[in-house]
């Protein structure tokens, strides 16, 4: 998505991008967490993405919730970075190599 040369890698600029991709989305889903679980239900997900722009039917969103619900609970669970966030006070400190961890494993 952010390799537009097709090299199969990333230079500066567009890890610039990435990193502002992911802080945009995180910040998203923070301001429609309304209940605070760091769990983003249907309807969150439904309002988060309606934020971003995106108008998508009920039928979409059931699938998002399918594909990405780990638990069967109906909510996607952003577990990456709730498991530094030991305070749970939604902010983290971690290592430049932590943090191309986390990005890692979940794109």
């Amino acid at each position: 998505m952010f390799d537009q040369e097709n090299k199969a890698g990333v230079n500066f600029s567009v890890f610039t991008g990435v990193w502002k991709y992911i802080t945009d989305w995180q910040n998203v889903v923070c301001t429609y967490d309304r209940d605070n679980s760091r769990m983003v239900d249907k309807n969150e997900l439904k309002q988060a993405l309606s934020g971003f722009g995106y108008r998508l039917s009920d039928q979409f969103h059931d699938v998002l919730i399918r594909k990405y619900d780990r638990e069967g609970r109906g909510q996607i669970a952003f577990d990456i970075f709730r498991c530094y966030n030991t305070d749970q006070d939604s902010w983290i400190q971690v290592s430049y190599e932590q943090y191309l961890s986390m990005v890692f494993s979940i794109v």
